[in-house]
């Protein structure tokens, strides 16, 4: 599972060098530009040469990027997809073998083990699979493509200091096709600036060791603004009737506040009672439920993806002892064209819906749920063909 990466604080770097081409163009003068930028930055022109030496264009790369057509499946099949029994063994004897490596996470980070847990399973399948993509051609390679180069370019110099510290290699390196390494999937910049050294040894290396990956994944998620010893996800019993519009993220209240209006713990108690919250129906008023609370939120700056960071949170829970999800009923959703016509008539109408891809991601819900508000329907923001039909 790939992700798509965020903009770093290494996007604040220097100003480029007037020769340097920011994307697009010939590759190779491309690549000469990145080279004259490193030399500009105060890399040493022999080390630029050799990390530049064998960077190629990647044209699956580019095909990779193009094609993310899981994040169009709905809650209940993405999860179902992704969580399996074997999963759920596998990270049980993984919180065992590495019981000491959690510890030493939850006392210095607050991240519980179902978290990375979590994170660790989805990437690479408990660092089964990590990607067969060179690292340094694909960064190259998206940083070329004009689609969103400062997101990819801040990255190759990232690269370029690891390379200087030894923990990078320009044609052995590889992981997944946006360019993240290891386990548990970091970004080069995510590395330097959070690269642990779980085992001892001397080196962070985020492909062989279990402890590098997961202390540097925990202090990442810490950076993020993960809230030590929080909860993060709850799943939640409605009432048959509510206002729908106070679903969703943009509207937070305690689940003292939200049990007075009917909601209840699907099992036990409230993991806080003073928390804000917010209620997250994924596929509707119909569908699954869950209470999100503060660091919910945190995980998307690790993954953009509405569902993807949903399920991983579920199945941290999972990890961590809760129940299967009850999937209900929910009301008939569109199909990834219906949804992509669909976003397009909102952008139509002005709204901001992060892009016509098919994809339902929290902007798209958000615009659904304003327009069901104005046509006076159950404002739970998932789009139906009913909906569609009456814009």
């Amino acid at each position: 599972m790939t992700l798509r990466p965020l903009l770093t604080s290494l996007a604040l770097l220097a100003p480029l060098p007037a020769l340097a081409q920011t994307c697009g163009g010939p590759f190779g003068s491309f690549v000469q530009g990145l080279q004259q930028e490193a030399i500009a930055k105060g890399h040493a022109a022999a080390q630029v040469k050799a990390f530049f030496a064998s960077a190629n264009y990647t044209q699956s790369v580019i095909d990779a990027d193009r094609k993310q057509g899981v994040f169009q499946l709905d809650f209940t099949s993405f999860s179902r997809r992704l969580i399996s029994q074997n999963r759920l063994d596998n990270g049980a004897r993984k919180a065992r073998q590495y019981s000491d490596t959690f510890a030493r996470i939850q006392s210095g980070y607050g991240v519980p083990p179902g978290i990375l847990l979590a994170f660790w399973a989805f990437e690479t399948d408990y660092g089964g699979f990590q990607g067969d993509f060179n690292t340094l051609n694909a960064l190259v390679t998206l940083a070329h493509d004009c689609r969103r180069p400062e997101l990819f370019r801040p990255q190759i110099f990232a690269a370029l200091k690891l390379y200087e510290q030894g923990d990078f290699s320009p044609t052995a390196t590889t992981g997944a096709w946006a360019g993240e390494i290891g386990m548990v999937q970091m970004l080069p910049g995510d590395i330097l600036e959070n690269g642990v050294d779980g085992d001892g040894d001397g080196h962070v290396r985020l492909k062989t060791s279990a402890p590098d990956a997961l202390m540097s994944g925990g202090k990442m998620l810490r950076g993020l603004g993960w809230a030590a010893n929080q909860p993060w996800l709850q799943e939640i019993t409605l009432p048959a009737e509510m206002d729908w519009s106070q679903t969703g993220l943009r509207t937070t209240q305690t689940p003292a506040k939200w049990q007075s209006l009917g909601v209840q713990p699907r099992s036990g108690q409230w993991q806080s009672a003073n928390l804000p919250a917010s209620i997250i129906l994924p596929q509707g008023r119909h569908g699954p439920a869950f209470l999100a609370y503060p660091n919910f939120s945190t995980l998307f700056e690790w993954n953009q993806s509405f569902t993807y960071v949903l399920t991983a949170a579920y199945f941290a829970t999972r990890l961590s002892g809760a129940p299967l999800f009850d999937p209900r009923t929910p009301d008939t959703g569109l199909t990834g064209p219906q949804l992509k016509s669909l976003q397009q008539k909102l952008q139509a109408k002005g709204f901001d819906v992060g892009g016509a891809d098919g994809i339902l991601g929290e902007k798209s819900r958000e615009a659904v749920q304003t327009v069901q508000q104005q046509l006076g329907l159950p404002a739970d923001a998932w789009p139906t063909p009913e909906l569609l039909n009456r814009l």
